[in-house]
């Protein structure tokens, strides 16, 4: 059986790109990942969480979406996997933690400049009316 999910990854694993703008645009999905994973490490089920919270449910990322984009990550130096304390020996599965790498910060942060100018960009156009969009208000 042929698994589709990593045919179309070039790189060797743990080996990131040079440039945090070889990666850009990300995927809405690995985005809201690298989000989750700003406030620090997470569990799979957290980080679903955690994307619904910071969109006011607005995206809900379903289990194969997120951990194929995790794998993805790995690979890609984004994020790493840390073992976790939470697993009882008797539990066949263990709960695996994400952090984000010093590289999968960079990628972020151009990533979220890049977004930026398209938000000024769609204020200056009309699109929106405000700018930055809610206003003033203080983020929770």
């Amino acid at each position: 059986m042929l698994d589709i999910s990593a045919a179309d990854i070039q790189r060797e694993p743990g080996v990131p790109p040079r440039d945090p703008d070889d990666l850009l645009p990300l995927t809405p999905a690995i985005f809201h990942i690298l989000l989750a994973l700003a406030s620090g490490e997470c569990h799979g089920y957290g980080i679903m969480q955690q994307v619904a919270d910071l969109t006011d449910g607005q995206t809900q990322l379903g289990p194969g979406t997120l951990y194929r984009s995790i794998q993805r990550m790995v690979l890609d130096g984004l994020i790493e996997e840390l073992e976790s304390g939470d697993a009882k020996p008797a539990e066949p599965e263990r709960r695996r933690v994400y952090r984000m790498t010093a590289f999968g910060k960079q990628v972020a942060k151009a990533e979220a400049q890049r977004l930026a100018v398209l938000v000024r960009a769609a204020f200056k156009r009309k699109l929106i009316s405000e700018y930055p969009p809610g206003g003033e208000k203080e983020l929770p």
